[in-house]
């Protein structure tokens, strides 16, 4: 049983990251993705989306690929050119990545419009292929994943999106249980997954929907899943992988509380503006939407 954060643009940089997995609960998280079209970038681009890989950054504590507080951190490629996808999970596998997880999820309209993210759900044998390109250059001691959501307009395809991504070679498979369409509107079709699950011979993570331990339990039960992504619910609720933890072992612990709250926002400030490289047109959006989040709570 693996608890995920999520990758979400906008959100989950590496700040998000350590902050988020320093309060506990998470067994793994994935980097915002690195969009690719036909080049192979230089190391700087990676070390720019996955600061985790800068050996330079590690004290005697930290991995390469590994949060501040120890949890592995796998690299999310975006785009649909075989060639391409295959140089830079190499090149980033080279540079230290432990993990390399596929996109077939996004939903953002300047990316479909390009033929990458949730547009790929409409051509399963051309997600089959990407797959495979990058599964041929990992070493097979470096998982390759995939998120997919349950399909584009609608789920007709989410079978032979699902095999077509364990057929290319895929580790594990996340899937967000909403199509494109449907976007982040509620609700999650948890019980869709169940079938996918049972289809696969590789494990099926469910990500979708869950804000509470409630919601955890729940989505558990409806889709089969033993895995868990948490996405925005760990944006609203930051200590609520840790939550979940303690509810599976029957824990009571105190829920994070707004000072507390208030305390991890002006850390996640320091952070930030510890960095000389950042300025205020990547701060301020960063900050902005996390309190926008925390505001749910």
């Amino acid at each position: 049983m693996k608890l995920i954060l999520a990758p979400m643009d906008g959100l989950t940089d590496t700040y998000a990251r350590e902050l988020l997995t320093g309060i506990g609960g998470y067994d793994l998280c994935v980097t915002e993705f690195l969009r690719v079209t036909d080049t192979l970038f230089p190391a700087r681009v990676f070390y720019r989306r996955f600061p985790e890989l800068r050996a330079e950054l590690k004290t005697a504590q930290n991995k390469i690929s590994h949060t501040k507080s120890g949890t592995p951190v796998f690299l999310q490629l975006l785009g649909s050119d075989n060639t391409a996808m295959a140089e830079n999970a190499a090149k980033a596998v080279q540079l230290g990545a432990k993990g390399i997880d596929l996109n077939f999820g996004c939903p953002a309209k300047t990316v479909n419009r390009r033929g990458g993210g949730a547009s790929l759900l409409n051509h399963p044998e051309q997600i089959n292929q990407l797959v495979h390109s990058v599964r041929q250059v990992v070493p097979d001691d470096i998982p390759v994943t995939a998120k997919m959501r349950l399909g584009y307009d609608d789920q007709a395809l989410s079978h032979d999106n699902a095999l077509a991504i364990q057929d290319g070679g895929a580790d594990w498979l996340t899937i967000h249980a909403r199509t494109k369409k449907d976007g982040y509107r509620p609700p999650a079709y948890w019980d869709a997954l169940a079938p996918i699950s049972a289809l696969l011979d590789i494990p099926v993570i469910a990500n979708g929907e869950v804000w509470s331990v409630e919601d955890y339990f729940a989505c558990r039960e409806q889709s089969g899943c033993d895995s868990i992504m948490l996405g925005r619910g760990a944006m609203v609720t930051p200590d609520l992988a840790l939550q979940i933890k303690s509810a599976l072992v029957q824990k009571s612990i105190e829920p994070i509380d707004w000072p507390s709250i208030c305390l991890l926002l002006e850390k996640l400030y320091q952070l930030m503006i510890d960095n000389p490289e950042l300025n205020e047109k990547y701060i301020a959006p960063r900050l902005k939407l996390w309190v926008k989040w925390l505001m749910i709570n």
